[in-house]
């Protein structure tokens, strides 16, 4: 109940929000993760659904499922898929080297803003911020 299929995965639109590992542990406890993007075709389906979502001006965030190794400044992906860049879509100027800000979420704003899909930032991990979680869909 409250999932969205696309492809080969449904995902889970939080309405509340929580830190980047409470978010992880609320998918987890649903049998999922944070959301793997793994695609441009994914990331369009994921910016569109929360776009629509979002009313007003004011920027609403969404926990991926993407954290910088505070040891090594590398970027990996809950789920362990190599974190590529040609498939990242972070909004200029990000990542930013901010020491803190070791999580990633999407950034939409509820109108059409001239930066696309280009809408992710690193921020602190502590901060709450709404979740996408993602699992396998069933196939009968």
């Amino acid at each position: 109940m409250g999932w969205e299929p696309f492809q080969a995965s449904c995902y889970y639109f939080s309405k509340d929000t929580m830190s980047w590992r409470d978010s992880e542990r609320n998918c987890t406890g649903m049998g999922s993760h944070l959301v793997v993007i793994n695609t441009g075709t994914e990331q369009d389906f994921i910016f569109t659904r929360i776009n629509g979502i979002v009313t007003g001006n004011q920027e609403t965030n969404y926990y991926i499922g993407l954290i910088e190794r505070e040891t090594s400044g590398q970027w990996r992906w809950v789920d362990f898929t190599p974190y590529n860049k040609s498939i990242a879509f972070w909004i200029s100027g990000n990542p930013s080297h901010q020491s803190n800000d070791n999580c990633a979420v999407m950034g939409v704003l509820g109108k059409q803003t001239n930066r696309g899909n280009k809408n992710w930032k690193n921020v602190l991990c502590s901060k709450p911020f709404n979740r996408i979680c993602e699992t396998a869909a069933l196939r009968f």
